[in-house]
C-alpha cells in the first residue's frame, strides 16, 4: 500500500440514474454524483440484491450489488490519470465510485482486508470486471482492454459494521490477511492471467462465485 499521506475519502458519490447508453432496455447507476454522506449497510448474499449505500441504484442486477459489491472505491489519483490520458477530465464519480478516495493505491491493498471509514466497517472484497457499459458510458473504443493492460480496477468492499461515511473521512486500514493477495493480483487473475489465476485460486481468498470462475479459467 502506498500513500503520500493518510488515506482519505475525496468524495461520496450516489448514483444519478439515466437510460443505458448500451440501448438496453433499463437505467444505469454508473453516473454517480457527490453527496453529504453516505449511509452504508450490509445487503443482500446476492447480485441484484441492491447495493450497500441507501438511495444508489444497480441497474445491472444480473451482474451487480450483494454484499461482496456493497460498495465501490476509486482513487482520484486514478481518475486523473485517466482524465489525461483519454483528454477527459472526470469529476469525482464519473467510474461509478460510491467513495472517490485520495492517497491509496487500490491495487496494493489485500483482498480481505479491513479499513474502517467513518463510522463504519468495511472489507476489501473482490475486483471490478470492466464491461460494455462502462466504455460506451465513456466514449472509449478499446476499453475493457486498456482499462484491464494498465492494472489498477479500483476496489469494491462488503460492509462489516453499517455507519456513515463523509468526504475527509480517514482510511485506517487493519492488519492485512496472510494470503497476501492483492487486489491489482486478483484483477489481473480474473481477467485471464493463468498464472496469478494460479496464485489466487491457491489463496482462496475470493467468495465462491469468484474462485469458481477461476478454476473454470484454470481447467
Amino acid at each position: 500500500m502506498t500513500a503520500s499521506s493518510q488515506p482519505r475519502v475525496l468524495s461520496t458519490n450516489i448514483a444519478a440514474p439515466f437510460p443505458c447508453p448500451t440501448g438496453e432496455d433499463r437505467l444505469t447507476g454508473i453516473c454517480k454524483q457527490p453527496r453529504a454522506v453516505l449511509e452504508v449497510f450490509i445487503p443482500g448474499p446476492n447480485y441484484g440484491d441492491g447495493p450497500g449505500v441507501r438511495g444508489d441504484v444497480v441497474g445491472d442486477t444480473k451482474h451487480h450489488g450483494g454484499a461482496d459489491k456493497a460498495v465501490y472505491a476509486f482513487a482520484r489519483e486514478e481518475l486523473d490519470y485517466w482524465g489525461k490520458l483519454n483528454g477527459s477530465p472526470y469529476t469525482n464519480g464519473t467510474f461509478g465510485e460510491n467513495l472517490t478516495t485520495k492517497g491509496i493505491s487500490w491495487s496494493e491493498v489485500v483482498i480481505n482486508q479491513r479499513v474502517e471509514i467513518g463510522t463504519a466497517l468495511l472489507e476489501v472484497s473482490v475486483p471490478r470486471q470492466p464491461c460494455r457499459t462502462f466504455a460506451e458510458w465513456l466514449g472509449q473504443k478499446g476499453w475493457v482492454k486498456t482499462f484491464t493492460a494498465h492494472g489498477d480496477c479500483g476496489a469494491y468492499l462488503r460492509v462489516v459494521e453499517p455507519g456513515e461515511i463523509r468526504p475527509g473521512d480517514e482510511l485506517i486500514f487493519r492488519t492485512p490477511p496472510a494470503h497476501g493477495i492483492t487486489m491489482g493480483e486478483a484483477f489481473a487473475a480474473k481477467m485471464g492471467d493463468k498464472e496469478l489465476a494460479r496464485k489466487v485460486y491457491e489463496a482462496a481468498c475470493l467468495p465462491k462465485h469468484h474462485h469458481d470462475q477461476l478454476a473454470r479459467l484454470l481447467r
